[in-house]
């Protein structure tokens, strides 16, 4: 392990925003993050993880401790109860593990092709989309507990999964260090569907029952979802302005009955007769942010200060030559925006680290 100094972050994000480090170090073991905590502790340094920067916005002025790059690499598959098991180092990119599993005809995860980032960062926000989460595969998160030094493995149960949040997230952010991610994935299996963007685009271009089950028909679900987020500027495409983001950085509300009556109630005010989109979850409902968002008055393509609206995907906030500071004006003008027009606060799903 080699602790580097003055590290510039902005090209290790997606998003290309922020100062240096001022202490950097690449961990590829277990043992090298112990050492590295250590040296942080010995230094009197904060210390921040960073996998494939997908989700991270840094501050304009870096971060003045010590990034930790978690880049443990390692993929094993064994053979369980009719099943596969995918032990996962936390460092490995998660598409192409998704391509990995999509080739070898192992179902389970093929709506969840394109996201950018490594696999130890799915887990703590039980990453989604298109009708698939992480943790409806995930098996077991093996982690290392940032104050003992000890590895201990969390099973699904354990891991308190809900809509993009995991314990990793919420009672103990901050302790733990995902060091691997065990997935249980079904091979020559056939893809899910339960998204309608995602059926109506298979229907109108292959009759999936036709295909084999396994590599063939989960292929052909991967390339769809592949170009559905290609269309909405959410596949890393360096020609393309709108992929200079962190994907979604806005939350879907959650909401009860109450809120949900409120918010039925302004739009028969002020819309234009069209229902108020809404998903249920369990005993609630979720309404999408970029609906919201759209109907408070902002549209795709929307700049300011060298940052906007995607204009491909209103939940994409870009960088187009701004900062940090102007980013986070902006997301702060549209979670006013939003509040003012339907009372409900937009959560941000992006890191921001300050």
């Amino acid at each position: 392990m080699v602790i580097l100094r003055n590290i510039p972050l902005a090209d290790r994000t997606t998003i290309r925003l922020g100062g240096p480090a001022s202490h950097f170090c690449s961990c590829a073991t277990v043992d090298d993050l112990r050492d590295a905590l250590l040296y942080a502790q010995q230094h009197g340094l904060r210390v921040q993880l960073l996998g494939g920067g997908s989700n991270t916005v840094f501050s304009d002025v870096g971060f003045n401790g010590l990034v930790i790059g978690v880049d443990l690499k390692g993929i094993t598959y064994r053979e369980e109860e009719g099943a596969v098991l995918a032990e996962v180092a936390a460092g490995e990119d998660w598409d192409q593990f998704v391509a990995a599993t999509v080739r070898k005809g192992y179902a389970g995860i093929e709506c969840l092709s394109g996201i950018p980032g490594s696999v130890g960062a799915t887990p703590i926000q039980n990453v989604g989309a298109y009708g698939q989460e992480v943790k409806d595969t995930i098996v077991s998160v093996t982690v290392l507990d940032r104050s003992t030094s000890d590895v201990r493995t969390f099973t699904l149960s354990e891991c308190a999964f809900s809509y993009r949040t995991s314990r990793f997230k919420t009672t103990d952010a901050g302790r733990y260090i995902v060091t691997s991610v065990s997935f249980r994935l079904q091979p020559n299996g056939r893809p899910t569907i339960h998204y309608p963007e995602v059926r109506k685009k298979i229907e109108a271009s292959v009759d999936l029952q036709a295909l084999k089950d396994g590599t063939e028909s989960l292929t052909a679900v991967r390339t769809i979802v592949l170009a559905l987020r290609a269309g909405k500027s959410m596949v890393i495409d360096p020609n393309d302005p709108n992929t200079r983001s962190v994907g979604s950085f806005f939350l879907n509300p959650i909401v009860g009955d109450e809120a949900l009556a409120a918010v039925r109630r302004t739009w028969e005010t002020i819309g234009d007769g069209t229902p108020v989109p809404v998903f249920p979850f369990g005993a609630q409902t979720k309404i999408p942010a970029a609906w919201l968002i759209e109907r408070s008055g902002f549209t795709k393509g929307y700049t300011r200060n060298g940052v906007g609206i995607s204009a491909r995907h209103t939940l994409a906030l870009v960088n187009l030559g701004g900062t940090t500071a102007a980013l986070m004006e902006l997301a702060a003008e549209i979670q006013q925006g939003v509040f003012r027009t339907f009372g409900l606060h937009l959560e941000m799903e992006a890191n921001i680290i300050r």
